[in-house]
Parts: structure tokens; C-alpha cells; sequence
């Protein structure tokens, strides 16, 4: 276990590290940047050592002749603005390895959400059907800052750290090596301990950001519903569901925040256990003469130049797990079974007639349970179909199919005589005019929320799309008129209000076959007669589906399709089907009853 999952976290950074191949004149950059910070942090001390030994040789000097000590250019003067010099060259190349790392990190994470949004619209709706939308927006959220967050701080740190250790461990065994012994023995139980500490960590990194996607899946559902909640009395239970999806967050945070943040005061209290140690043995070559004052501080600089390094290595390297808990997460979003891909040498069908044949389709959200067998039928170019059915028949599924947002089973449908799946998904839709049950607007003027099917339409074509749906005598009510900003859930129309503006986008598409979901589900009776008018003279030469419940709205159509159990179990006129006193039949007198 422990061996598969290495290689999974070693496969993970190496993914991740790929997607910085387009970043090597910064990379090189920062490269450069930290091998000259390193140096300049290893050769300060040094100079240190002798600046502070000239110094305290040009004082013993001064006192011993009785003269006042003075420092001029010639004598101090250079050594000391050298030495401050190189300290300021050293903030520069910090600051500029900080700055570029900064933006190849968040450049990484631009790259990684622009992939995300591509993969979004390739996945297919089974793998929406099956993640809430709380949990796929917390791969372009928290999981991307936290990858960010470690790649411009923790690793940069890592690696500077690390040269620095190596630089200053060099350095010590040249001054004194016993002293560099007993500093290690100490840090070797810092490293042991931050080891035992990481694979923990990353282990409960992995449940930190899985907690955090289902609080915030649980959130976003619950923020949709609130009316719905409030309308059942079910605030208690809502607040309880939120309240244990935040305690197995918070748990998981503890977990990790704990792991992460208990090692450096271990560390710490072994550094400074080691620094009494040395400082005494240290003292003790001073009155023997064995190491000058320069050389100790200059040693002692060493040693916190090593020793907050492995502090913050072992803070990082568990900050890391959970980099790639999150990396981990997103790249099995990006590695998602992907829609099949539109064929090469597809066929465009740039204004249909209006033919669309099932030709024994079969389908199934599951391969292995189908539930569409065989279903075949004809609409010819202008017809009115009716899918009608009892909740859960496959009515809604029937038109998915036909938009190619599934793949069937088996079986081929076809439109004007060309088979839907050797089309560009794109070419196939453009045919089509929906207006579905659930209404969508988005941020944006009611002018462009009608455009948004044409965005290159006039002023002139909105206008005359949004009387055609009798949308526009509102519509000018409203404070700006068309200029009306909404937000992306239009809470200031109402939901018949809402449903004309996306019967009013169809008008201006003008579309050559409709599907219609229950689109007058919202509006008023009076409303839906006034509609029904203009749906009749915009469906007039037009193949339409129309999905309803109320049976009566669909007597004139030119042919029903009675579904059941996914299976199409009657097809023919009104009149036809009630002589045949079926199913459907049944379901129309019992409106009426």
C-alpha cells in the first residue's frame, strides 16, 4: 500500500511538472535566481567571519595603544560596504525568484482551469448526472488555490532550502567538525519525525479536499432549494445536513492543520537544544584559541540558515501532500471518459427540412440495463410530435437523444436522412430550437439573454422576437427596458417572465425543428392562449416535439407517441389513439374526469 501509493504521488508530480514545459525561459530564470541567492547566503557568513575579525583586531589594537578607533574607507570602510552590498543582492535575486515563481504558478493554474472548462463541455451528461455541481466547481476552486498557494511559496521554499542546507552543512565541516556532528544528530531526529509526519499528512490531505467538495456540493444544493426548504419546513434538517458535512471538514482540517503545524515546534526545540550545545563547546575553543569570534557567529549563522530551512522543508513537504491531493483530484477530472469525438469527415447539414427518424434505437444510461428497446418512428418535415407519458417514461430522454447529449445503444437516428452521429455535434444543434421546463439566464441585459442564440442579431430582431412572445409589453415595464441588467438567476422576473425570454431566444434563432418541454409549464392561462397563437405560427412549417402533460394543448398534432417504461408503447393521431381506447386514451379521459 505504502509502495503504490509513492509511485502514485511520484506519477502525480511528474504530471503536474509537465505542464511547466512552456515556462522554461522563467523557470531558467528562477533557476539562475535561487543558485545565486544560495550562493551569496553561503558566502555571506564567510565574509562575515572575516569582516567581524578585522573588526575586532583594529579594536583590540586601538584599545592597546590608547587610540581612538575610527573607520574610514580605506580602513573598514570597503569590507563593510561590500558586505552590506552583497546583503542587498540578496534580497534582489529573493525578491525576483518570489515575484517569477508567483507567476508561473498561477500561470500553471490558468492552464489547468482553461483545460477544466474545456473538459466540461466534452464530458458527457452521465458524469454530471452523478457529481453534484458543488463538488465539480471545488476542482476549479479550492483544489487549483491550493496547487497554487504551494507552487509560488512551498516549493520555491523547498528548493531554496535545500541548496541552502547542502551550502551551509559544506561550509560547517570546514570550521569545525565535531561542532557539525552534534548540529546533525539533531536534526537527523527533526527529519525522522517530519517523515513519519508527511505520509500522514497526505493521507488526510486527500480527506481534507474531499470533505470540503461534498460541503460544498451540499451548500450549493441546499442554496438552490432554499425556497423549497423553507416551503416543507425542513430548515432544521437543512442546517443539520450542512452542519455534519462542515464537522467532517472541520475534522479533516484539524487533521491536517495539526500534522502540518506540530512539527516546526519540535524542530524548533531540537535546533535550540543543539544551540546550547554548541555554544558551550564553541565558547570553550574561543578561550582556547581554536576558533575566532568571526568564525563562531559566522557558524551560528550557519546553523539557523540550516536549521530554519529543515523547519520549513518539513512545514512544506507536508504542505505539498496536500498539493498533491488536490493535483491528484483534478487530473481525475481531466482524465474522465470524454464524449465520443465528432468523426472527420463529418457531413453538414446546414438548414434541415425537418426529417427525423428513430430507427431502432436503444439506449441506457447503463450499457447493461437498456432502457429504450427498439423504438422506431417518422417525423416528416412540419409535423407536430407529441411525447406525452407519465413522469419518468423517457419523454425527456426521447429528446436528448435526438440532440445527441447521449449516445444511443444501438440502432441510428437520422435527420434528413443523415445519420445524427456523422454530424459535428455543433452542426447538428444548430438545427434545433429548445425551450425547456427549467428556465436559464444569465448575467447579462434581457437583450442578450435573448441574442444568446444569435449574438449578432439587431435591436430590431430582438424586438420583434420578444413580441412574437409576447414578451415585450414587460419587457418595457422594466427600469432600463432591454438594457436591463440580470443576474444569473433573474430574481427579479418572475418564472413566467423568465419562460417567454427563452421562448422569445427561439423566435430570434428561427430554428428549423422545435423542442418544446413543457414551455408554457409557468405562465398564466391567458398567457399560455396568447403563446400557444404564436408557437402555432412559429411551429407552422416546422418539425416540432413537444413534451406535455396537459394532454389538451397537443390534440392537434400530427402524431402522439404514448411512452412508458422508456419504450414507446402507442404511436398515432388524437383521434386515432382514443378509437383505440389504449393507454393513452386512459390517461386522457382521467384528465377530463
Amino acid at each position: 500500500m505504502r509502495l503504490a501509493r509513492t509511485v502514485e504521488r511520484q506519477n502525480t508530480a511528474a504530471r503536474l511538472f509537465s505542464y511547466l514545459r512552456g515556462q522554461r525561459i522563467r523557470l531558467a530564470v528562477v533557476a539562475v535566481s535561487i543558485v545565486i541567492y544560495v550562493a551569496l547566503s553561503i558566502w555571506n557568513p564567510m565574509y562575515s567571519a572575516f569582516v567581524i575579525d578585522r573588526l575586532w583586531e583594529s579594536i583590540q589594537a586601538s584599545w592597546k595603544s590608547g587610540t581612538a578607533f575610527v573607520i574610514t574607507w580605506n580602513h573598514m570602510g570597503r569590507e563593510l560596504f561590500q558586505l552590506s552590498f552583497q546583503y542587498f543582492l540578496t534580497w534582489i535575486f529573493y525578491y525576483l525568484q518570489s515575484y517569477l515563481m508567483a507567476n508561473v504558478a498561477e500561470c500553471l493554474t490558468l492552464d489547468l482551469r482553461r483545460q477544466i472548462a474545456v473538459k466540461l463541455n466534452r464530458l458527457p451528461l452521465r458524469f454530471f448526472d452523478r457529481n453534484k455541481s458543488g463538488e465539480i466547481l471545488s476542482h476549479v476552486t479550492s483544489d487549483l488555490d491550493k496547487i497554487a498557494e504551494v507552487m509560488q511559496t512551498g516549493l520555491l521554499k523547498l528548493i531554496v532550502a535545500m541548496g541552502t542546507i547542502i551550502g551551509s552543512l559544506i561550509v560547517m565541516f570546514y570550521y569545525s567538525v565535531p561542532l557539525t556532528c552534534i548540529f546533525l544528530i539533531f536534526m537527523f531526529a527533526g527529519s525522522a519525525i517530519t517523515k513519519v509526519v508527511s505520509e500522514k499528512s497526505l493521507r488526510y490531505a486527500e480527506e481534507q479536499q474531499d470533505t470540503v467538495g461534498s460541503l460544498t456540493g451540499v451548500a450549493e444544493e441546499y442554496y438552490n432549494g432554499r425556497n423549497v426548504i423553507r416551503a416543507y419546513n425542513h430548515e432544521k434538517e437543512s442546517v443539520e445536513q450542512v452542519d455534519r458535512a462542515a464537522e467532517a471538514a472541520c475534522m479533516a482540517n484539524q487533521k491536517v492543520n495539526f500534522l502540518i503545524n506540530c512539527v516546526n515546534p519540535l524542530i524548533r526545540l531540537l535546533t535550540r537544544m543543539s544551540y546550547v550545545v554548541i555554544a558551550v563547546i564553541s565558547g570553550w575553543a574561543m578561550l582556547n584559541g581554536i576558533m575566532t569570534v568571526g568564525v563562531v557567529q559566522a557558524f551560528f549563522q550557519y546553523i539557523n540558515q540550516a536549521a530554519e530551512p529543515l523547519t520549513e522543508a518539513s512545514y512544506m513537504i507536508n504542505s505539498l501532500q496536500s498539493a498533491f491531493a488536490s493535483a491528484k483530484r483534478t487530473f481525475e477530472l481531466l482524465d474522465e471518459e470524454e464524449e465520443i469525438p465528432d468523426p472527420a469527415d463529418s457531413v453538414d447539414l446546414e438548414k434541415a427540412k425537418g426529417e427525423v427518424r428513430f430507427d431502432r434505437v436503444s439506449f441506457g444510461y447503463d450499457p447493461s440495463e437498456l432502457l429504450m428497446k427498439s423504438i422506431s418512428f417518422t417525423a416528416k418535415p412540419g409535423q407536430k410530435i407529441a411525447v406525452v407519458g407519465s413522469t419518468g417514461a423517457g419523454k425527456t430522454t426521447l429528446v436528448n437523444l435526438l440532440m445527441r447529449f447521449y449516445e444511443v445503444n444501438g440502432g441510428r437516428i437520422t435527420l434528413d436522412g443523415i445519420s445524427t452521429a456523422d454530424m459535428k455535434r455543433g452542426d447538428l444543434r444548430k438545427n434545433f430550437g429548445m425551450v425547456l421546463q427549467d428556465t436559464w439566464l444569465f448575467g447579462g441585459s434581457v437583450a442578450e439573454n435573448i441574442a444568446y442564440g444569435k449574438p449578432d442579431a439587431s435591436r430590431e430582431e430582438i424586438i420583434s422576437a420578444a413580441k412574437a412572445a409576447k414578451a415585450d409589453y414587460f419587457i418595457r415595464t422594466m427600469p432600463q427596458g432591454y438594457d436591463t441588467m440580470l443576474d444569473n438567476e433573474a430574481a427579479n422576473l418572475s418564472a413566467g417572465q423568465r419562460q417567454l425570454l427563452t421562448i422569445a431566444r427561439v423566435f430570434l434563432c428561427d430554428p428549423p425543428i422545435l423542442i418544446l418541454d413543457e414551455a408554457t409549464s409557468s405562465v398564466d392561462t391567458r398567457t399560455e392562449v396568447e403563446i400557444g397563437k404564436a408557437m402555432k405560427k412559429l411551429m407552422s412549417g416546422r418539425t416540432s416535439f413537444v413534451i406535455a402533460h396537459r394532454l389538451s394543448t397537443i390534440r392537434d398534432a400530427d402524431m402522439i407517441l404514448f411512452m412508458e417504461h422508456g419504450n414507446i408503447i402507442e404511436q398515432d393521431s388524437h383521434k386515432e389513439l382514443l378509437k383505440k381506447n389504449g393507454a393513452y386514451a386512459a390517461l386522457y379521459y382521467s384528465q377530463f374526469e
